[in-house]
C-alpha cells in the first residue's frame, strides 16, 4: 500500500528529535513512517524539511517535492486543507492533535464535509467536545522514543523539580507556588523551567510582549532556586527527567496530549498534576518530594 503523509508546519525530519528539541505533535509525525515502512507499505512524507531523504524505509521530500499523482492513503496533519495536497487518494486521514471544538470552525467542517477522511484523533478528551456527524473517527495513541525507556531514575542533588509546561499553559501559577508555599519547605530545591521562550528571554533578547512579566518574574525567582534552561534533544532530556525529583505539570484545558508527561513517566520521573479546570491549590506533596530523605 501507499501512504502519504503531508505537514505543512516547521522543520523538522525523522531524525530531528535526537539532536533538538521537537514538539510532541512533531515527534508523533515523525516517527510514524518509519512504523508504516517496516508494516510493509511504501511511504512518502512531504514537509517542510530542508532536503530529501530516506530514513527508516520511509521517503521525505521537501514541501515543495514532486508529488505521486495518487495514493492509496493520505495522511493529512493538523491543517485541514491539505486533504487536498494529491488528488487521487483512495482514502483520505485527518490527524488531528488539537482541541475537538476547532474541528467545528466553519471552513474546517467545510473542508471534512468535502471529503469526508477518517478523523485520527489521539485523545477521547478531543471526541468529548467534538461531534463526528457521521464522519468515521479513530484514536492513536502517542507513543515515547526509545530514549525514555530503559534509564534508572537518578535523583541528584540539590534535589530538583522540572517543569516542561508552555509559559502560557499555567507557568506563572507554579511559579508563584514555587516562591511562597514549596521553596520554603524546601529550601535547598531548585526549580527547573525548560523553556525555548524564556531563556531567550534570560539572554536579553525580544520574547512575545504578553509573556514579558512572566519572563521577568521568572528572573527574579532566581533567588529562590528557579533556573531556566534551553530544552534539547531526546536523549539529554531524558537525562534531565532521570536525575529529577519530580516532574511538576500544571495542565492546561487545550493539551490533549501530554506529551512531556508521557516522556517523563517513561523515564520513570514521578510527576505531580493540577488537573485543568480546577481551582488551583498547593499539593502537600510537591514540598514533601523535594526535601532530603532523613
Amino acid at each position: 500500500m501507499h501512504i502519504t503523509l503531508v505537514d505543512d508546519s516547521i522543520p523538522f525530519d525523522g531524525y530531528s528529535a535526537s539532536s533538538r528539541p521537537l514538539g510532541g505533535a512533531e515527534k508523533a509525525f515523525a516517527v510514524l513512517p518509519g512504523a508504516l515502512a517496516r508494516l510493509g507499505h511504501t511511504v512518502q512524507v512531504f514537509n517542510r524539511c530542508r532536503w530529501g531523504m530516506h530514513i527508516e524505509s520511509a521517503q521525505w521530500e521537501t514541501f515543495e517535492g514532486k508529488k505521486p499523482l495518487r495514493t492509496d492513503v493520505l495522511i493529512a496533519f493538523r491543517k485541514p486543507q491539505l486533504l487536498e495536497f494529491i488528488r487521487h487518494a483512495g482514502k483520505r486521514v485527518f490527524w488531528h492533535v488539537g482541541p475537538g471544538r476547532l474541528l467545528d470552525r466553519p471552513a474546517t467542517r467545510a473542508m471534512l464535509d468535502t471529503h469526508k477522511p477518517l478523523l485520527l484523533l489521539l485523545a477521547e478528551a478531543q471526541a468529548r467536545d467534538f461531534q463526528t456527524k457521521g464522519l468515521a473517527a479513530g484514536l492513536l495513541p502517542m507513543a515515547v522514543r526509545p530514549d525514555f525507556l530503559g534509564g534508572e531514575p537518578r535523583p541528584q542533588d540539590p534535589p530538583r523539580a522540572v517543569v516542561t509546561t508552555h509559559p502560557a499553559h499555567g507557568l506563572d501559577w507554579l511559579v508563584d507556588l514555587w516562591v511562597a508555599r514549596i521553596r520554603p519547605n524546601a529550601p535547598s530545591a531548585e526549580l527547573h523551567i525548560h523553556s525555548m521562550t524564556l531563556a531567550s528571554a534570560a539572554e536579553g533578547k525580544e520574547v512575545d510582549e504578553a509573556l514579558r512579566p512572566l519572563a521577568a518574574k521568572v528572573a527574579a525567582a532566581a533567588a529562590h532556586g528557579v533556573v531556566v534552561t534551553r530544552p534539547q534533544g531526546d536523549y539529554l532530556m531524558a537525562e534531565a527527567l532521570r536525575e529529577a525529583r519530580v516532574h511538576l505539570y500544571p495542565g492546561h484545558a487545550d493539551d490533549m496530549g501530554c506529551f512531556t508527561l508521557m516522556e517523563s513517566q517513561a523515564a520513570g520521573c514521578p510527576a505531580v498534576i493540577r488537573p485543568p479546570g480546577r481551582r488551583p491549590r498547593a499539593h502537600p506533596g510537591w514540598r514533601h518530594r523535594l526535601r532530603r530523605p532523613r
